[in-house]
Order: C-alpha cells, then sequence, then structure tokens
C-alpha cells in the first residue's frame, strides 16, 4: 500500500472512472475546481470514491463526499484517510 495519494493517480482513476466529457482537460489547473465543473456530477464522484476504496482498501463513506467538492480536496481527504489506517 502507498503511503501518500497523489494527484496523478487521482487524475487515472477519474480517467477510468468514465462517464465525463472527452474535452475535459485533466491535465490542466484543475485542482481547485469544483468535480461539478469538471463534468463529474455526484454520482462520478461516488464512482471515484468507490475505485479509491477498491484501490487502497479502505471505506469512504458517501457522508465525505461533500469533504470533496475539488481533486485538491479529494487529495487532501484520502491522504487523511492513509494517515488514518497507519495508526
Amino acid at each position: 500500500m502507498t503511503d501518500r495519494f497523489t494527484f496523478e493517480e487521482l487524475k487515472e482513476i477519474l480517467r477510468a472512472s468514465g462517464g465525463v466529457d472527452e474535452e475535459v482537460d485533466l491535465n490542466g489547473d484543475i485542482a481547485d475546481v469544483e468535480f461539478g465543473e469538471l463534468g463529474y456530477d455526484s454520482l462520478a464522484v461516488l464512482e471515484f470514491a468507490r475505485q479509491v476504496e477498491r484501490r487502497y482498501g479502505f471505506s469512504i463513506p458517501d457522508s465525505a463526499i461533500a469533504e470533496m467538492p475539488t481533486p485538491a480536496k479529494a487529495v487532501e481527504f484520502i491522504n487523511a484517510q492513509f494517515v488514518e489506517a497507519r495508526i
């Protein structure tokens, strides 16, 4: 298990999740852009969370989705889960 979730891993999972407009440039400056503005609705963000859970083996409650409105906040939240998992 990795000890840190990176922005590159986030983009990889978002691309694999599908369901987003192909014109969305995930390589741009998207860190603080809300997922909705990037074309990811709440169901797509839930699917992203499920993929993170499967890949890294910890649970992200549906209620936590509100704590991850942007890619930067998602990376921050997931890294906090990594810290908790090590305790």
